[in-house]
């Protein structure tokens, strides 16, 4: 049977002890890992939040009951060790914290026993995720858990003293809002006082932050809960958290100077990382002509290069009909790679498929300087010379193009480069390269709605250069908008705001919305605008994502507690579940599914 504590006090973690403790006594308490019977001897590794400690059971130390009590232990019994802390007496264990060290126990309390764990509690295990999500709790016990879960409290403490410092206000914004589009599916709240109307989830406290500018906060931050009902992947969870902020009387150079700094800030107090400063900076088109994507991962090279001018005229069909319909010819150099086999080769045009290639043009610098090509027979030797020097090529590498109009260019190029990188062994986790990217595009044109739609939101203020191309050419207006990245990832991303009502009417009026349609959806934020607004701008980075890039995982499931799976359901509670009828009533709804049904 358990005991209770009756009256003892834990003294230390198991990793607190240390060689100045020798010859005391102490208490300890955690789960054992593991048990050792050798006959006159019982060892047992403890385990708590802070690692392990071995302890020694000797009947000469804690007595025939004692003795016999431990002889009962088992994996992940909830222990109470009272003892004498020693030098270990067998071999010392290097690859842990207390390896020089021992528990001689002197008394013994079985707090908890447990049933056989459906997989064992040890670092890195290869069980299946949907089994380790159904027992989370037990998979939290996991050294390798707790530490992504520390980093993440540790983060989350450095950004609130850092901010705090900086004279920001942690403002808490509300939970159940409006229904305002921002881009992803809304969470929907059903209101049981006013049928028929519901709350929305927060996306993001967008508006509420830019409401506290307007009521004369200056600096607020907020570590927030948000929700965005849309497909998950391995960096997207239905809830996440942000570090939100806004600055009033602020342009691009301050909000990116103060996040420079609590960038270096965290990373030096939480990993010890220094974050060399200042950050670089790149513009969107930059980044899209050079890397083929907004979050460029620049730890290796392998740049995109625009071959066009060169294969303008050439023989070969595929480079010049993507050119003739107003596309470009880009190729990147994947350096010592020309050995390729035929097979992986076809595998990488498989892949670049997947992100809308037609095709994938190939051509290997032989060790002699020859080229082997797909496409050699329809080109000049000038013309392959050409582009094997706009490449950089020599001998043993691999070059790859893609011609298409530019989107599927940069698309594919982008992604090939990052899978590359991965089969030749270039992404090191413990390399920390930030990038930001700055000038992006106002508008993107969406063929589906068939108008353009704001590539950041509604309220972001354009360049001032650019106001006056509005009218005449919307799709060239750049915006005061920046992202931070990291390793290809985007961290965060925000915008100076528009302040001014003629240049909001403008917005709207560039994205569809009538007057009335815009008072409707934003109608308490422009009622807010009417009564002196100060110049304001914000960032919001992806909290799960940091830390999960900080932790050097590659899911942000591994940086939360208890996350959803693929289909944003919850294995452990068994959530989204059904609810009684009576509830349903009480909301005023019923349920389509279910009349179908009856």
């Amino acid at each position: 049977m358990a005991e209770a504590m009756k009256g003892l006090h834990r003294t230390h973690r198991c990793t607190e002890v240390t060689k100045s403790d020798i010859g005391t006594e102490v208490t300890l308490m955690g789960w054992a890992q593991k048990r050792r019977n050798l006959g006159s001897l019982i060892f047992v590794d403890l385990r708590d939040r802070s690692g392990i400690m071995q302890v020694v059971f000797d009947e000469n130390d804690i007595g025939p009951e004692g003795f016999e009590k431990a002889g009962k232990i088992r994996s992940e019994y909830v222990l109470a060790v009272v003892g004498r802390v020693e030098k270990r007496g067998g071999a010392v264990n290097e690859s842990l914290k207390t390896g020089e060290l021992e528990i001689r126990a002197t008394g013994l309390r079985i707090l908890s026993e447990s049933e056989t764990p459906p997989f064992p509690i040890e670092e890195h295990i290869q069980t299946k995720d949907e089994l380790r999500l159904k027992y989370r709790y037990l998979d939290l016990r996991r050294p390798n858990l707790q530490r992504n879960l520390m980093l993440r409290s540790k983060v989350a403490a450095a950004v609130r003293r850092f901010m705090d410092a900086e004279g920001f206000l942690e403002i808490e914004t509300p939970i159940l809002i409006k229904s305002t589009p921002e881009g992803a599916r809304d969470y929907l709240v059903p209101s049981r006082i006013h049928q028929g109307h519901f709350y929305a989830l927060p996306q993001s406290p967008q508006l509420f932050k830019q409401l506290l500018m307007c009521s004369g906060y200056d600096r607020y931050f907020q570590i927030a809960k948000c929700f965005r009902d849309e497909d998950l992947r391995a960096d997207r969870q239905p809830e996440f958290t942000q570090v939100d902020m806004e600055l009033s009387f602020a342009d691009i150079d301050d909000v990116i100077d103060v996040n420079e700094r609590l960038l270096a800030y965290v990373f030096k107090e939480t990993i010890g990382v220094e974050v060399p400063l200042p950050i670089p900076r790149m513009t969107w088109q930059e980044a899209m002509d050079r890397y083929g994507s907004d979050k460029p991962d620049i730890r290796f090279g392998m740049e995109l290069k625009d071959v066009s001018d060169i294969v303008r005229n050439c023989g070969f069909g595929v480079f010049s009909n993507a050119l003739a319909a107003g596309g470009s010819v880009r190729g990147i150099n994947a350096p010592g790679q020309g050995s390729m086999p035929r097979k992986k080769i076809d595998a990488l045009v498989d892949f670049a498929k997947g992100y809308g290639a037609k095709g994938l043009a190939y051509l290997t610098i032989q060790e002699d300087g020859s080229y082997k090509s797909s496409f050699a027979k329809f080109m000049t030797p000038e013309e392959l010379d050409g582009i094997v020097k706009a490449l950089d090529g020599k001998p043993g590498d691999l070059l790859l193009f893609a011609a298409d109009k530019n989107k599927i260019v940069y698309s594919v190029l982008g992604a090939l480069r990052l899978e590359l990188a991965k089969n030749m062994g270039l992404l090191h986790k413990d390399e920390y390269k930030f990038l930001w990217i700055t000038e992006f595009p106002l508008l993107e044109w969406s063929e589906e709605e068939n108008r353009f739609v704001a590539m950041h939101h509604p309220f972001t203020m354009p360049m001032d250069e650019d106001l006056d191309k509005l009218d005449t050419d919307p799709g060239a207006v750049r915006a005061k908008a920046y992202d931070i990245t990291l390793n290809g990832n985007e961290l965060g991303g925000g915008s100076v705001r528009i302040h001014q009502n003629d240049i909001q009417e403008k917005m709207f009026e560039m994205l569809g919305f009538t007057k009335e349609q815009a008072q409707e959806r934003f109608g308490f934020l422009l009622d807010a605008f009417r009564y002196g607004v100060p110049p304001h701008a914000g960032l919001a980075y992806g909290l799960d994502r940091l830390v999960m890039l900080m932790a050097q995982e590659d899911n942000i499931r591994e940086v939360i507690a208890f996350p959803k799976v693929k289909d944003a359901s919850c294995l452990l509670t068994g959530a989204p579940g059904e609810v009684d009828t009576k509830q349903l009533e009480e909301l005023g709804l019923r349920l389509a599914c279910q009349e179908k049904k009856e």
